[in-house]
């Protein structure tokens, strides 16, 4: 089921997804930047985990999300670390704000 929602809360994490995504911009050519890695990571966490929520058609409309295969490729090397670092937080805090329990694989083990 799809949730159409004027939550001020799921409203301001689609912000914060957005600003995280533009401000990471060019993030797979900047090996030398793993913050941008990360913060790219976190915004497509939070996108995935909204999408599960039923926020697809709000986060689709907000932000294009790379493709996750660009990113995991690289998941053995330090910038790719944070990027998965960033995407597994951006997931359970997302849950954790809106009130959700996180889906096993990311919560802390």
């Amino acid at each position: 089921m799809t949730q159409r929602s004027e939550d001020p809360l799921i409203t301001r994490l689609l912000e914060l997804a957005r600003e995280l995504t533009d401000d990471s911009e060019g993030y797979l050519d900047r090996q030398d930047d793993p913050q941008l890695w990360y913060n790219r990571g976190y915004a497509n966490g939070m996108l995935a985990a909204l999408h599960r929520l039923g926020y697809g058609a709000e986060a689709d409309a907000a932000v294009d999300p790379d493709c996750y295969d660009a990113a995991r490729d690289q998941a053995h090397l330090p910038w790719g670390k944070a990027y998965e670092h960033g995407r597994e937080m951006g997931i359970g805090e997302t849950y954790q704000v809106t009130g959700h329990r996180p889906p096993e694989s990311t919560q802390p083990g």
